[in-house]
């Protein structure tokens, strides 16, 4: 499987939750991924919104989607990336960045940060 798009939890959680955009993401799943970062972030707001932890688990299981370990160039470029851009602390942009991937979000602060990877709003 060739991965061609990372999705950061928004995205999961418009999948699941049924909301705008959730439709855009489904047709992407087929080759995307996701970070070990942004999953343990989604599980977090499914808890949130009520949802039981092993339900919550079981969502991001069931996708199926390839989880992206966080390493030691993800977590550098983090740093760089918030410093560069008004403290924005995006894991998912440093983990996409790494591999040259485009994201899929509905963060449309991204879309403003003048950065040269391909962010995809999905509203």
């Amino acid at each position: 499987m060739t991965v061609r798009s990372l999705l950061d939890s928004s995205a999961i959680i418009a999948l699941l939750r049924r909301e705008p955009g959730g439709s855009v993401v489904e047709e992407a799943l087929e080759d995307a991924a996701m970070s070990s970062v942004n999953a343990a972030e989604t599980v977090s707001i499914l808890i949130r919104f009520g949802d039981d932890p092993s339900r919550a688990e079981r969502y991001l299981i069931d996708l199926g989607l390839p989880i992206i370990a966080f390493d030691a160039a993800q977590w550098a470029s983090t740093g760089t990336l918030a410093a560069r851009n008004r403290g924005v602390l995006s894991l998912c942009l440093a983990t996409a960045a790494s591999l040259d991937i485009a994201i899929l979000t509905a963060n449309r602060a991204w879309a403003g940060l003048g950065l040269t990877q391909d962010i995809r709003l999905i509203r």
